[in-house]
């Protein structure tokens, strides 16, 4: 195991790289990035750095010249044989060849486009204008870079026992909320810590903390990098994205509508059994499943990524009563601003009404609070989103409103197509 406080401390070459992979990402960008290349592989897609943390002055705080040397090694990668092959020959979800040939040639010749970045007002506007699957590629990269040089940053001037101080009060501190959760029965969690992580090095620690300290409870990690690094299970199913793109697409108010259910129509074309997750609230999940048609309610389950979860459960668990299906053959993953007291507060209320899993992530590769002097590595929100389809604004509304995105009076017109009346206001941590 790297001892970390020391691969930090010795940072005196030129340039560390921080991404070292194109697979040094989330497998839902995968699988996502596989379906936009069969369905819509000729749209333009815009993608823009949005730091909500707007107290976090990145652009105080990260040298820009370290930025760009970053952003250029991403451009430089290509897959590897061994990556590939990792890729072509791998079981996920039970099913071998997940990815098409035609998707991994593509893949294989791929180099990211450029990227566009700028200063202002104490933050970088960091863009990546292109065809959707090539730019698409670039979010969980570009935010592993700059989360990882604010972590950098803080620490540059730090000694090498100040580090290992640091480091071991880190790793207790994630420990202690390990014991805590591995007596609960039947607890599946995963890692999808990538995207706001402290370091890859960290998140690969916190990796093998879970496996060890959890067992079979600990069923894998969204970074399929790690995942192939370490034989894990690499997590992961669709995200906000493909329903976002398809709505800034639709050519009027009903094809608006219709939008978020033809990406799961094609989704359904591709996979099946647990990657058949919905993930309804990109325009308010009550809405969603009031007018879902009746096929989505035979698929594996729901994935609650924003709201009140409790509540965002109980809705869903009404939904499938409703339509004559057992929740308890149901799946719902957990995936927003978890911490290990959210985890065993919904593993109680729900344990034996459903099945559910949970995705930790921030608050599991990038918990230092209270640990650094004014809190300086405090994990902050910061999200890199598509924001403009074929010269069209995309929308999100969200379950929380303050995680919503968009022109305001796009924002109005969606709130009216889809019916969103009045939200709950919820403190976006991470």
């Amino acid at each position: 195991m790297v001892d970390i406080a020391t691969r930090v401390y010795n940072h005196r070459w030129k340039m560390d790289p921080i991404v070292r992979s194109l697979i040094d990402t989330d497998f839902y960008k995968l699988l996502m990035c596989q379906s936009v290349f069969r369905n819509k592989p000729d749209t333009d897609v815009t993608f823009s750095l949005i730091n909500r943390s707007t107290s976090i002055r990145l652009a105080d705080i990260i040298d820009e010249g370290e930025l760009r040397e970053q952003l250029d090694h991403i451009r430089s990668l290509s897959l590897s044989r061994g990556e590939s092959t990792w890729l072509r020959g791998n079981m996920f979800y039970g099913k071998r060849q997940m990815f098409t040939p035609a998707f991994m040639e593509w893949f294989e010749n791929l180099q990211l486009p450029p990227y566009h970045l700028e200063k202002r007002d104490g933050q970088y506007e960091l863009t990546f204008e292109g065809k959707w699957p090539e730019v698409m590629l670039w979010e969980i990269p570009a935010l592993a870079v700059l989360m990882e040089l604010r972590s950098r940053a803080v620490l540059h001037d730090m000694k090498k026992f100040e580090l290992q101080v640091l480091y071991a009060r880190a790793m207790t501190k994630l420990w202690g909320k390990i014991e805590r959760l591995r007596g609960l029965p039947g607890l599946r969690i995963a890692d999808f810590g990538t995207r706001r992580r402290h370091s890859f090095m960290w998140q690969d620690w916190c990796v093998q903390a879970m496996g060890e300290g959890l067992g079979a409870g600990f069923v894998g990690t969204s970074n399929c990098l790690i995942a192939k690094n370490r034989d894990l299970e690499a997590i992961g199913t669709n995200a906000h994205e493909l329903p976002m793109v398809y709505a800034a697409l639709a050519e009027d108010d009903e094809a608006l509508r219709q939008a978020p259910y033809k990406v799961l129509a094609d989704w359904h074309e591709e996979h099946e059994g647990n990657l058949r997750i919905i993930l309804p609230d990109t325009y308010g999940t009550q809405g969603f499943l009031d007018h879902a048609p009746d096929w989505l309610a035979g698929w594996t389950g729901i994935r609650i990524d924003s709201g009140d979860p409790a509540t965002g459960a109980e809705t869903a668990i009404r939904w499938w009563q409703d339509r004559g299906e057992d929740p308890r053959e149901k799946l719902i993953i957990f995936s927003d601003g978890l911490d290990e007291e959210k985890i065993i507060d919904l593993h109680k209320r729900f344990y034996g009404r459903v099945k559910f899993s949970f995705g930790w992530g921030t608050l599991l590769t990038n918990d230092f609070r209270g640990l650094t002097e004014g809190d300086a590595l405090a994990p902050f929100s910061l999200v890199c989103k598509a924001v403009a389809a074929n010269g069209r604004p995309t929308v999100k509304l969200s379950d929380n409103p303050r995680k919503a995105m968009g022109p305001e009076d796009e924002i109005t017109r969606y709130k009216r197509v889809f019916g969103v009346g009045e939200q709950e206001e919820m403190e976006v941590v991470v």
